[in-house]
């Protein structure tokens, strides 16, 4: 119970909470272990739980008017996802996806509004982290329509860059991404991002590490 209290304590959703509410909490979760490639649920689906990454990587996906995967979002350790349905009871309105080997912990739409009820700190937090994911869209909708590509490129890769480089303390390291994955999220073609990154690369902005990218704190 103790290392579930612990890795809670390092989730924004849950870091202003009690030690006591936290154990409540921790008592709620449910393990879930998903391998690489799997798909947690599908959009335009009914949806029961959401779910909070304790170890792994997923990406948020919509499927295009001509059949083609759309990657809205890379999420990692400490992120959660699959709120809202729970909150409106509607339908996914996308579909979450592995792309390493994860564990989860999954919260029932039960006991995450009575969560709420009790607990106005996390309401509130909630509340502050959607409406960043919020002017986030706002900010990706007017960068693909005013802003060029490699604006666009270097916002995401700050964005994404949250974990510490103990070798390159100046630096924040993204999660691991192909360079598709960054196409779809900047809202481009393959090519053109990998023509980005090595120009990003000569300007000696942007250091990568296979697929990690370690941009610059400042």
């Amino acid at each position: 119970m103790n290392d579930r209290i612990e890795a809670l304590r390092c989730i924004p959703l849950f870091q202003t909470l009690s030690d006591g509410d936290l154990a409540e909490i921790a008592g709620l979760l449910i393990d879930r272990k998903f391998p690489k490639g799997a798909t947690i649920f599908e959009e335009g689906v009914s949806g029961d739980y959401m779910y909070v990454i304790s170890s792994g990587q997923v990406k948020v996906t919509k499927m295009s008017d001509d059949g083609r995967e759309k990657i809205l979002e890379i999420l990692a350790d400490g992120d959660f996802f699959g709120e809202m349905a729970l909150l409106d009871h509607e339908m996914r309105s996308a579909s979450v996806k592995t792309t390493v080997d994860c564990v989860l912990q999954a919260l029932s739409r039960q006991d995450f509004i009575a969560l709420l009820r009790r607990n106005p700190d996390i309401a509130m937090e909630l509340i502050r982290v959607l409406s960043a994911r919020l002017r986030e869209t706002d900010e990706q909708i007017r960068g693909l329509l005013f802003e060029r590509v490699d604006g666009r490129t270097r916002r995401l890769l700050r964005r994404m860059a949250r974990d510490d480089v103990p070798s390159q303390p100046e630096y924040l390291a993204t999660p691991t991404m192909t360079h598709q994955q960054l196409a779809d999220l900047v809202g481009t073609s393959r090519e053109t991002i990998t023509r980005v990154l090595k120009d990003l690369r000569d300007e000696g902005w942007l250091i990568q590490k296979g697929k990690k990218y370690l941009v610059p704190k400042d």
